[in-house]
């Protein structure tokens, strides 16, 4: 329903009344590192040949026949709640055409936005019954901002190419060069969630229900026993855990994962919903659709890299710590590396230290 109470082209929009954003362009939504990745990914050699060769090759149509053939499709029928949710979303986000949407019976919580030509929605019965009504919002709201960001493309050549990786395993060189393309593009699905995350809060307008959801995907259907601070305190702990070794650790955990971790996941959408920028959206200043033609690559990758180095000197993690004083060049930075890296010492132990059972 319309600000003036009129029907327009999406009905059924559920009655709790949310803001909706006219003509929204997806700059104005996402993270500024979703689009420095996909600006690298774009550069990596041999990507373009590679998505021009995919794009005309991958079985799209197989694709929705096997959703349709093995899934139910959400509509006025079947899911209305579901139904209603979309609708919804694509009201509010102002998507003009709304992707179809199917339930796939699958216990792993789980959602998805894939196509090439149209996106399709895809969410498993793990994710529907795990999750409320105001959580499921938001996560319906999260698909719709990859349909609006044109991120089914991009998820859709990961999927094929990731099953392509593991049937030429045995090929080294071709394997190699597959493997290139899909660590570039799971960077930058990882940095894409963080921009759907954010349509999700747009959509639902409750941050707590989407730190909620974020929270039960990590925990399951706990509620009771779970804590939404405490959960974004791990966050923190995380960010600023350990020494230099962590870091690194951390970097080789999430290398092979397509998503960021869920506790990340929701500090960095509470940050964003207390933010300045998020509140400009919610009265109505935003960049928009018709706006996006004159923006310059150039700018929004400056804005990319000051939001990168905003966040390096606000973190807690001693890498990134280390690259900030790098940067201010802070004096004994090599004592400081020696001294991060000390755990990762081999050999027998000197005088002063004490031996122990493992290396």
């Amino acid at each position: 329903m319309s600000d003036d109470g009129q029907q327009t082209g999406h009905e059924r929009v559920p009655s709790r009344q949310r803001r909706r954003f006219p003509g929204i362009s997806s700059r104005a939504y996402e993270h500024p590192a979703d689009r420095s990745a996909l600006v690298a990914l774009r550069k990596l050699s041999g990507f373009d040949t590679v998505f021009k060769a995919l794009s005309g090759l991958l079985p799209e149509r197989s694709l929705r026949l096997l959703f349709l053939s093995d899934s139910v499709r959400v509509s006025e029928r079947q899911f209305q709640h579901l139904h209603d949710m979309l609708l919804d979303a694509c009201h509010i986000l102002d998507l003009e055409k709304v992707p179809p949407m199917y339930v796939n019976q699958d216990p792993q919580p789980n959602a998805m936005c894939i196509g090439l030509d149209e996106p399709i929605i895809v969410v498993t019965t793990g994710l529907v019954e795990l999750l409320d009504e105001e959580e499921m919002r938001a996560v319906v709201g999260h698909e719709v901002g990859h349909a609006l960001s044109g991120h089914a493309v991009y998820r859709t050549i990961l999927l094929f190419l990731t099953n392509l990786a593991l049937k030429v395993a045995w090929i080294p060189l071709g394997n190699f060069a597959i493997m290139a393309i899909i660590t570039a593009l799971r960077e930058w699905f990882r940095k894409s969630e963080l921009s759907a995350d954010r349509a999700g809060l747009l959509v639902g307008q409750d941050a707590q229900a989407s730190m909620r959801g974020l929270m039960k995907i990590a925990g399951g259907n706990h509620l009771h026993e779970m804590n939404v601070d405490a959960f974004l305190e791990q966050a923190e702990e995380y960010d600023a855990a350990g020494d230099l070794r962590d870091s690194v650790l951390k970097i080789l955990n999430v290398l092979p994962r397509s998503h960021p971790f869920a506790a990340v996941r929701a500090a960095e959408l509470k940050k964003w919903s207390e933010s300045r920028d998020f509140q400009r959206i919610m009265d109505g200043h935003y960049a928009r659709r018709d706006e996006d033609k004159d923006t310059s690559v150039s700018d929004s990758f400056r804005e990319s890299a000051a939001a990168y180095a905003s966040d390096v000197k606000g973190s807690k993690d001693p890498l990134m710590k280390l690259v900030s004083d790098l940067a201010g060049g802070a004096g004994d930075l090599g004592g400081r590396v020696r001294r991060g890296f000390d755990g990762f010492k081999s050999g027998p132990p000197t005088a002063q230290e004490e031996p122990t059972d493992e290396e």
